[in-house]
């Protein structure tokens, strides 16, 4: 079940970054026919971007050629980004607008020794999922403060309950001992708790 949750919000993420790149292909169109000095700029960074890998691979030393190339691109960038602020356009404008900028919506982060982990993101979509299963949401209608110990009898019956004391005080202690757990939460020698039955069990 676990597995196919991941599964599927993965997929949700791979539709949201593909959206966020299709989005991005429109506004570039939108901008290019408005501007189209802009579609220059892109293209001749493009061309240099190609010349610069292919002088590389070819191990082409020429720094001074090098140089100038990453001048050129320096200009270009500048006058791009000039266009853009006069124009009333966010610098970030040609950037794909992902709704998380940490992973940019693929729900996994690398770090510098290339491990891979799941992104704050992805995190809190699969804790949001497993809160609205728990039931856990409903606090302010299931909660201490509505408890209702009379639901409980208080008949002390050894052969029916299984306990030398009733229900109700059973449960009561159970109460005590849950409201202990609460008040002692952050101190790390305190026990934990665990509930054992049956499903449906009270």
């Amino acid at each position: 079940m676990a597995n196919e949750i991941l599964n599927s919000l993965i997929k949700e993420y791979e539709q949201k970054k593909i959206n966020a790149e299709i989005d991005l292909e429109k506004r570039k169109t939108i901008i290019y026919n408005l501007i189209p000095r802009l579609r220059e700029i892109d293209s001749e960074l493009f061309t240099i971007g190609i010349t610069t890998a292919k002088n590389i691979l070819k191990n082409n030393s020429d720094e001074k050629y090098l140089n100038n190339l990453k001048q050129k691109t320096k200009l270009l960038k500048e006058e791009k980004e000039k266009i853009l602020i006069e124009n009333n356009y966010s610098l970030d404008y040609f950037k794909p607008f992902y709704e998380c900028k940490t992973c940019s919506d693929t729900g996994f982060i690398t770090d510098n020794n290339y491990k891979t982990t799941l992104c704050n993101c992805l995190q809190q979509k699969l804790l949001n999922i497993s809160f609205n299963k728990s039931n856990i949401f409903n606090l302010k209608k299931e909660n201490f403060e509505n408890f209702n110990e009379f639901i409980f009898s208080d008949e002390v019956d050894l052969s029916k309950y299984k306990f030398n004391i009733s229900p109700r005080k059973n449960i009561n202690n159970i109460k005590n001992k849950c409201l202990s757990f609460i008040n002692n939460f952050d101190d790390p020698n305190y026990k934990n708790l665990l509930f054992v039955g049956s499903t449906g069990l009270r």
